[in-house]
This record gives structure tokens, sequence and C-alpha cells, in this order.
């Protein structure tokens, strides 16, 4: 065997063998690694991006945009590593994606399956590898248990997204223009718990932590059974959107109703707001986002705030009247005809309009489920 100015060993034939681990690393860490990747450590960086066929510039933005941190020149990577770099690069020659579409691939993919992962040892696996007899050490535990949990949770992951796939790739085709499938028509919804920043001093950190998961649990839960799509969680608020306005109103209202049955919660406020959002990457941008952020903020307890684009789409598509007057008269002359007077889910009350910093002036409406509403 040779070594060459790397410090890599290469058997008679040139193959690269794999590096002697860091004494200072864990055994039982290198052992997990290796069976979580399903091979040893073999390349440096630049022996990896060499064996890709792709430059080290490229391949550290690709390997940045993952969120890996830079290792210089250690050798850590696997034939794995050299195969996803092989394949964005691929990509990008084939004039299927541009570079700067495969760096957005690797950060949204990177960004998303941290947080996964971040979960499942946190709340997961930590659980589970408590040693489960008096003398036996989590090390002998946890071996075992990533070796039967591995290929399970594989297959279900792939499965979900491909699940969420097939859902987001019907949003898109559905879109009637190149427009709308980037820039589309959506109601935004923000809802937050109430005095939450006073709870943290009160509360011990699993108490904390419980209560977080139980409301981004049900929130997740309520916004998925009703059509919605959950964006994203940040503790104390959820951020979630729907394509049609009175999805998002049923949503909002029965977020409040459950949180304020359950005692253990703080109130909850919400606010929506209707118009176009910019997507990029599983997020959504614009002026409606800001606006369903901001009417939050202002929205009374346990109570929905909307904006007036918001109550022209439900009163558009006959769920909710535009005032109250207006349902009676259309109810007396249904009446009259001997026909069923039009029904509908919500109520709207128009507030005082309000400057709003950033937004100037709006007009907020208070969302109500109304009497004899589903």
């Amino acid at each position: 065997m040779t070594v060459d100015d790397t410090g890599s060993g290469t058997d008679g034939e040139g193959r690269l063998e794999p590096k002697s681990a860091d004494p200072g690393e864990d055994p039982l860490a290198l052992r997990l690694e290796q069976l979580i990747l399903g091979a040893e450590r073999r390349y440096t960086p630049f022996q990896a991006a060499r064996s890709a066929g792709v430059s080290m510039e490229l391949a550290s933005r690709f390997w940045r945009a993952m969120g890996f941190a830079d290792i210089g020149q250690a050798k850590a990577l696997t034939e794995a590593d050299v195969l996803a770099l092989r394949r964005l690069a691929g990509l990008v020659e084939a004039g299927l994606l541009s570079e700067a579409m495969a760096v957005q691939v690797a950060r949204s993919t990177g960004q998303t399956t941290a947080r996964l992962a971040d979960w499942q040892i946190d709340s997961f696996l930590e659980g589970l590898t408590e040693p489960p007899e008096p003398g036996m050490t989590r090390t002998e535990v946890t071996y075992p248990l990533v070796e039967l949990l591995l290929p399970e949770l594989e297959e279900f992951l792939v499965y979900v997204w491909r699940r969420q796939l097939a859902a987001a790739t019907g949003r898109v085709v559905q879109a009637t223009d190149d427009e709308e499938m980037v820039d589309r028509r959506l109601a935004v919804g923000f809802a937050d718990l109430v005095g939450f920043t006073r709870l943290t001093r009160r509360l011990e950190e699993e108490e904390l932590g419980e209560l977080v998961e139980a409301f981004e649990t049900t929130a997740a839960d309520l916004v998925a059974a009703r059509g919605g799509r959950l964006i994203k969680t940040l503790g104390d608020e959820v951020l979630y959107s729907a394509d049609d306005a009175g999805v998002a109103a049923e949503i909002a209202l029965r977020l409040i109703d459950t949180m304020a049955n359950d005692e253990t919660m703080p109130e909850l406020r919400v606010g929506i707001a209707f118009g176009t959002v910019t997507t990029r990457m599983g997020d959504v941008f614009g002026t409606t986002v800001n606006l369903a952020s901001r009417l939050t903020s202002i929205a009374p307890r346990d109570a929905v705030l909307v904006d007036s684009a918001f109550a022209e789409e439900l009163v558009r598509t006959q769920e909710a009247p535009a005032s109250e007057t207006e349902a009676a008269e259309a109810a007396a002359a249904a009446e009259k005809e001997g026909e069923e007077p039009p029904t509908y889910r919500f109520a709207l009350q128009p507030m005082w309009q309000r400057p709003v910093r950033g937004l100037g002036v709006v007009e907020p409406w208070l969302l109500m489920r109304r009497d004899g509403g589903a």
C-alpha cells in the first residue's frame, strides 16, 4: 500500500482504502455513522469531488447548501457522498436543472431533513435508548435499536415524501398559467399563543416543551384534516395556507375552539389575509403574509381577524353574507318565492380601520361562525 500527500492509503490497484479513525472520536459514534450511511469513510472532500467529476468549488457549494460543515481535508466522506455529487452535477449537465436550482434543491432538502433528524434524535431515539434494565448502558441499546429502526424509518420517509410530492404537484398543475405557479393567490393564516413570553419564565423547560409540542401537533392535525397546508411552526406560532378562503376560515375557528377547550393551553389569536403569495423552498413570502402576521398581533384574544380581501372572497363564494341586513333580505326574498334561503357558514363584523406599520391603513374584519353554520 502507498500513501498520497493527503495521507490516504491505496492498495496495489490504486483504490482508496479507509483511513483509521481519529483516536479522539467515539468508537460507537463511528459505528453508528457507518451503519446509518451504509459505508465507511474513504474520501477527503477533494478526492470526493474528483471522483464525482465536479469542481471543488461546486462540491463545496452543494455541501454547504445541504447544511454540512467545512471539514478541511479530513477523510470523512463515503461513496454515497460521491454519488450524491455525481447525481446533482448530472442533473445540471443534462440541462434538467440550472446550477442555481440544483443548489436550491440541496438547500431545501438539507434544511428539511436536518430538522427531521434533530426531532427524531431529541424526541424519539433519546427516549427509546434509555437502558431498559439496570446495569445496561445506552451504548448497548443504541446500536441494535438503530439497526432495527433504520430501514423502517427510511421506507416511511420515502412514502411520506412521495405523497407530499403528489399533492404539491397536483396543486401546481391546476394553476391557470405559469405566473400563478410561482405567484399564487392564497389565504395565509397565522395562529399565535397569547402570553407565551410570560409562560417561558413561569414553566419548567420540560413543561414548556410539552406545551409547544401539543400546540404544534394540534395545529398540524387540524390544518391537514381540513385541507390546508402547514407552512412552518415557530414554537408559539404556526403559519398555514389554503387555496380556499372557506377552508382557511374553518381552520382558524376550529383552532380557537380546540384551544379554548383545553385548560392547559393559553388563549389564541389568529390573523388571515388573502392575496398573491410568492412560494420558495416550501415557505411563503410577500405583502399578504406580512399582513396576516400584523393582523394576528392586533387580534383580540380567542378571535380571528381577517383583511378586506379575505372578507370579499368569503362573500364572493357565498360563505358569508356581506352584512346581516343583506342576509335577512335574501332570506325574506327566498321565503316569498317558496325557495330555500341561502345558508352561510361564517359572519363578518367590520372593525375600526387602523394604520399598520409598513402596510398603511388596513380594514380588519372579525370572523365568526354564523348561527346555524357547520
